[in-house]
């Protein structure tokens, strides 16, 4: 596509995890300072919620893949079950195949095992350092790595050197907490979007034309807090800009977003990102596979989507698509009831 979507789409992933995870677990610190109770009850809730969204279907897809000797499931399946595929690449300096973009679930599950506890167990007055220690430690963490002339997947995979876009997305919440009012001043202006996108487009073009190594220290170090910055700004707009109709942009924006299609997207998306890299992946998928035989015959029978990587595209989607579907109605939502058991009181 000419620029690293791949890259800005996981950061835009991790960034809106940091606002939205950290946004419930301070409500949920909040309603248990009121009441004089310990925190005990809530980070039983917040784990239990979110392995009931995360785990039955990551299991059940291993699971058949297993069964259907996928490669490299079996190989790799420990590290799989128990979240680490990311470890793994980091420690072998490799990607895993078909299931290489389980790394970035690996990456979130890691967050949740260490940053719930700071929440609830930090001062509210001492969050306030913690977001953009986060923030400096990842990218100094990332630059240990690059001049030690670690392979660039090490600095890209680890949770850790991944912080600066949790942190940041968890800044963001806790402005939204504290400071609203000066909040919304910053990210309702369309211009803070704009000039964050230009540096972002900046840093591409700089690093484009500078004819330096693929993996090199812009790339390495830098590109993923300015992709963070960038999705901070978008994440704050849609909250303060779009609400406050702040400019015609804002109402586009949001008919843009509340389209029904994107809206349904939205909704089975983690089956979209389970289920996609095992569609079809340029890089991995044999011709065996069931869907690039399925590709080949349409190619035959009309010839001139040969040369189309949109057709292509549009039909790999579909079938992802599809795959998210059946998996939300019959599985996955079925399952998603139990977590009103379990909501934050």
């Amino acid at each position: 596509m000419g620029f690293p979507a791949g890259y800005l789409g996981v950061c835009l992933f991790f960034v809106l995890s940091g606002f939205l995870i950290t946004r419930i677990l301070l409500q949920a610190k909040h309603k248990d300072d009121q009441k004089g109770v310990s925190h005990t009850a809530s980070i039983k809730r917040f784990f239990i919620r979110r392995t009931i969204r995360i785990f039955p279907l990551y299991y059940l897809t291993l699971l058949f893949l297993y069964l259907a000797d996928v490669p490299p499931i079996r190989e790799k399946i420990l590290w799989l079950i128990s979240y680490s595929a990311n470890i793994y690449m980091a420690l072998n300096a490799t990607w895993l195949g078909s299931s290489d973009h389980l790394w970035s679930l690996a990456v979130e599950e890691q967050f949740y095992l260490f940053f719930p506890f700071l929440i609830f167990f930090l001062p509210f007055t001492r969050l306030s350092r913690l977001f953009p220690a986060l923030v400096v430690f990842s990218v100094a963490l990332r630059a240990y790595f690059f001049y030690t002339n670690a392979s660039w997947i090490v600095p890209y995979v680890l949770v850790f050197t991944c912080l600066d876009a949790f942190g940041l997305g968890a800044w963001l919440a806790w402005l939204q907490w504290t400071k609203n009012q000066q909040a919304e001043k910053i990210f309702s202006s369309v211009y803070t979007l704009l000039i964050s996108l230009l540096v972002y487009i900046g840093l591409l073009l700089f690093e484009k034309n500078s004819q330096l190594e693929p993996h090199n220290e812009l790339i390495v170090i830098w590109l993923r807090l300015f992709e963070s910055i960038l999705s901070v700004s978008l994440i704050g707009y849609v909250s303060w800009g779009i609400p406050k109709k702040s400019t015609s942009f804002a109402s586009i924006l949001e008919k843009f977003l509340l389209f029904p299609l994107f809206v349904y997207i939205g909704k089975v998306s983690y089956g979209i990102y389970i289920f996609h890299n095992f569609v079809y992946n340029t890089y991995h998928t044999p011709a065996s596979h069931p869907t690039a035989r399925l590709l080949g015959h349409i190619h035959q029978a009309l010839p001139w989507f040969q040369s189309s990587w949109l057709f292509s595209f549009v039909l790999f989607y579909a079938i992802t698509l599809l795959l998210a579907s059946v998996s939300w109605y019959l599985f996955e939502k079925p399952i998603n009831r139990w977590k009103d058991k379990f909501n934050y009181e």
